[in-house]
């Protein structure tokens, strides 16, 4: 059996010598971080003419998605996977640099078989982004949360203030940009100090956000997701507000789907209701990446939080089972839209 730090690919350096073995797939530069640094993208699959003539909302003012994208039963979905939002939330750019290899090999770098996941990647269009912020990956002196006590925890993720005291959540959310308050720069951000899951999404302070709206709209995304970690909690999915309920209700489906799976492992699983109401007071729920991406691309957008397993409250995974938990989600993913084919 290997090691941890076999499987546990996290590293910038990692992400690269996991791309450098591409060969079925196709790997770009989706824009410069910040801070001068590569992000990349994964395509599997090629790119289909969807005969856009519009926008998506235009289209839809118009009373017809199909003048943003025509797609038949004949097209291939269009899957988007987002890893490292947080650069230093590391499950999902594990997760990511495992799948490249199940893609690649057929296995993960457990030497693990996933014969469906490896079977039908090619029925799709593929968009795997193994670090979405690596300005903020690079910022994290560690290969591993695992086990990290608490309170390091907050530090490495959202930093300090000025004056030395721990940046929580969700009070570094109150400052944006957060650079010139901080003390430490958590690796929530980028070197400009944005979070991008709360940019401003109609005039985007980063460039990396505009890239990855820009990826949605381009591609006529039908479903993505964006990984994230939430400390040691059950994994689970955050609600998305100002959606349609068609679209709530879609992601509800998958949502009860996904914890079907994870009950026949064991795996912990906090089924968050997707279908969700304005409460109609103050404070509203905010409008966050995972939104902005449906309303560029109209497709189901999905923010899944991973268990972290660091020495905190709560439950606490495995490094294996963070691996396989994403791995399961991955193929819930296609089994969502194969199932619905048949």
């Amino acid at each position: 059996m290997e090691t941890m730090m076999d499987f546990w690919k996290s590293k910038l350096a990692d992400i690269d010598e996991c791309l450098s073995g591409v060969a079925k797939g196709n790997v770009r530069l989706l824009v410069k971080s910040a801070g001068g640094r590569d992000i990349r993208v994964v395509e599997y699959g090629d790119k289909e003419d969807f005969g856009r003539k519009a926008n998506y909302g235009s289209a839809c003012g118009a009373g017809n998605p199909e003048h943003y994208a025509r797609k038949s039963s004949d097209s291939k979905p269009v899957l988007l996977l987002v890893g490292g939002i947080h650069g230093g939330e590391l499950e999902g750019i594990v997760a990511m640099t495992n799948l490249i290899q199940v893609i690649e090999t057929g296995k993960d770098y457990r030497g693990r078989r996933y014969d469906y996941l490896y079977e039908n990647a090619r029925r799709f269009r593929l968009l795997l982004i193994p670090c979405m912020n690596p300005d903020g990956r690079a910022r994290l002196p560690i290969d591993s949360l695992i086990d990290v006590p608490y309170e390091k925890f907050v530090y490495y993720m959202q930093g300090s203030w000025k004056d030395g005291t721990l940046c929580k959540w969700p009070d570094c959310k109150a400052v944006h940009p957060i650079k010139e308050a901080s003390g430490f720069l958590g690796s929530y951000f980028n070197d400009d100090g944005v979070n991008m899951m709360h940019d401003n999404f109609f005039a985007p302070m980063a460039r990396e956000t505009s890239a990855l709206l820009g990826l949605a709209d381009q591609e006529a995304v039908d479903f993505a997701i964006n990984l994230h970690g939430g400390a040691d909690t059950p994994i689970h999915f955050v609600k998305v507000h100002y959606v349609p309920q068609f679209i709530m209700q879609k992601q509800q489906t998958f949502n009860i789907g996904l914890g079907q799976a994870y009950a026949k492992l064991g795996l912990p699983f906090s089924e968050v209701n997707q279908v969700v109401e304005d409460q109609g007071s103050y404070p509203y729920p905010s409008m966050n990446m995972t939104t902005a991406i449906h309303h560029a691309c109209g497709g189901i957008s999905m923010t899944f939080e991973s268990n972290m397993g660091i020495d905190g409250p709560g439950t606490k995974l495995t490094p294996d089972e963070i691996l396989d938990s994403h791995l399961v989600l991955f193929e819930q993913m296609f089994r969502f839209y194969l199932d619905e084919q048949r």
